[in-house]
Parts: structure tokens; sequence; C-alpha cells
């Protein structure tokens, strides 16, 4: 009888080992699955974060060009604005203006209505519209287009700038 006490608990023990290998193997095969799934997952994200570092790669390479072009636009506007400054330092409206007003009225009309008609076109509008009724004309004065008269140096219209 000790025999088959014996031959059970063997049959007991070889079964409980076969049962834990069973069990390992199982688990170990799980564990793989799932991390083979969270390394497809971590790959999928890898490759989308490094689509998105060359996106903000080029991102911020077209912001660098467009803030060079804005500054090189924001010098030119300076200097314009600076050009402008000095043109009206030179200009002596008060005298102009007792001298001869309507002259002067035609003529500030005048480029008030050009830089309209370049902001509309500038704009999406039609800039071509030609000078409105209200605008006082001198009918001896000789004007261009902008309803200045002829003048050689006291541009004061210019819609570009001069950079040296």
């Amino acid at each position: 009888m000790l025999k088959v006490y014996i031959l059970i608990v063997v049959i007991g023990l070889v079964g409980g080992i076969v049962y834990g290998a069973k069990y390992y193997y199982d688990s170990t095969q799980n564990k793989i699955a799932v991390l083979t799934e969270n390394n497809a997952k971590l790959k999928t994200a890898v490759e989308t974060s490094e689509a998105s570092i060359k996106n903000l790669q080029s991102d911020i390479t077209k912001s660098a060009e467009l803030n060079l072009k804005l500054q090189k636009n924001l010098q030119q506007a300076e200097a314009y604005g600076d050009s402008l400054r000095n043109k009206l330092q030179q200009l002596d409206l008060v005298k102009d203006a007792l001298k001869d007003a309507k002259n002067l009225e035609g003529r500030m009309n005048g480029a008030t209505a050009k830089i309209w008609r370049e902001i509309m076109g500038v704009t999406g509008g039609n800039g071509n519209i030609p000078i409105p009724d209200w605008l006082q004309q001198s009918k001896n004065a000789s004007r261009n287009p902008d309803g200045n008269e002829n003048r050689k140096n006291n541009d004061t219209d210019r819609s570009t700038t001069k950079t040296n």
C-alpha cells in the first residue's frame, strides 16, 4: 500500500509540474501577444510624432521666412514714414494754405482720393474708380491722374518707398 501512496504522490507531483509548466507557457504567450500589440502601437505613435516634428520644422521655416518678409516690409514702411515726415517738415502748409487755399485743397483731396483707390485695389476692390465729383479741381492748373499739380520735388503722395 505504501507503493500506491508513493505512486499517487509521484503522479501528483508530476501532474503539478506539468500543470505549472502549462500555466507558465500560456501566461508567457499572453504577455508576448500584449507586448507585440503595444510595440505596434508605439511604432505608430513614433511615426506620428516624427511626422509632427517634420511638420513643425517646416512650419518654423515658413514662419521664419514670413517673419523676415514682414521685417523687410516694416523697414520699408518705416522708411516711407520717415520720408513722409521729412517731406512734411519741408512743406509749409500754412503758408501754402494762405497763398492758395483752393489749390492746396485740390492737391490734398487728389492725394486722398489716390490713397483710397490704392487701398481699395490692395484689399480686393476696384482700384480704378474715377476721381469723385466732390474733388475740387483747379481749372487753370494742369494735373496728373493723382489730382495733384505737376510738381518736381514736392511729391507728397508717393505710394512706393525709395530705398538706397
